[in-house]
């Protein structure tokens, strides 16, 4: 008998817990962000690279002497040129 009842209240936390779920799926989605504070996130530091044309360029040779061009989506041959 305690063995039923401790199977049907995880079953009931279960099902709230799938319930509380599916419901905040469907809560409208707000930003995180202020616009008065997306300059911050526009910050130079948090850019993933110190200086993003010369890693543009650095990937444009890798792509050339590795004739690996349009691996990204591009299209173009191994060559170099364009």
């Amino acid at each position: 008998m305690l063995n039923q009842f401790i199977k049907i209240k995880s079953l009931l936390r279960v099902v709230l817990l799938l319930c509380l779920t599916v419901l905040t799926g469907c809560s409208s989605i707000q930003p995180w962000v202020k616009p008065y504070e997306r300059q911050n996130i526009a910050d130079p530091i948090m850019a993933f690279s110190r200086d993003p044309v010369s890693d543009n360029y650095m990937h444009h040779v890798f792509q050339a002497r590795e004739a690996a061009r349009g691996s990204e989506g591009t299209a173009g041959g191994g060559c170099g040129c364009n």
